[in-house]
């Protein structure tokens, strides 16, 4: 059953059984009216589909027409136009009573250091991919000047190997992950 709210036309769907020949009090959950629902008999016409017969000329007086198929009047459904709502839900106004949150009309000035609102930025994984390629090179560079390094600083022998080794630790590790899974 489609049941109609009379304040604010919205339209809900209703189980058949719900509402009772005694009626039964409904409320509208966009509104929140009240109203006493009974229910509401729809008469269905059903369209029956006979075979064409001959046509024969046999008048029947009118009197007798109207009274073999008596019509029921037509219920009218009047049409009930939607209220505005006085206030915009998102305005400025209902946000700062309901809520609290207060919005600035005007934009914020944009100074030296801020990032204007229609610059796109680098991103998290464009910045990772850069570090990752920044590291590769860093290391890289390292293991080709390793030679020249140890000539100019003969003390940076020790930590030199020791990076080396801890990035073939982390590299082992890595592979073992991927092949075991």
């Amino acid at each position: 059953m489609i049941l109609s709210c009379n304040s604010c036309g919205k339209k809900f769907v209703v189980p058949d059984n719900a509402i009772t020949k005694a009626g039964r009090l409904v409320q509208c959950g966009a509104c929140g009216n009240k109203w006493n629902q009974f229910p509401v008999e729809i008469a269905e016409k059903k369209k029956v589909i006979s075979k064409p017969v001959a046509k024969k000329n046999i008048t029947k007086p009118e009197s007798s027409k109207k009274s073999i198929s008596p019509k029921k009047p037509k219920s009218i459904k009047r049409k009930v136009p939607k209220k505005m709502r006085e206030i915009n839900l998102y305005s400025p106004e209902y946000l700062a009573k309901k809520h609290g949150i207060k919005i600035k009309d005007s934009e914020p000035k944009a100074s030296k250091g801020s990032i204007p609102k229609n610059k796109v930025s680098f991103g998290f994984y464009s910045t990772l991919l850069v570090f990752v390629v920044f590291v590769i090179f860093f290391s890289r560079s390292l293991y080709f000047a390793q030679s020249y390094i140890i000539t100019l600083f003969p003390i940076a022998e020790f930590y030199l190997s020791y990076f080396f080794e801890n990035i073939r630790n982390i590299f082992e590790i890595w592979k073992n992950l991927i092949i075991n899974y």
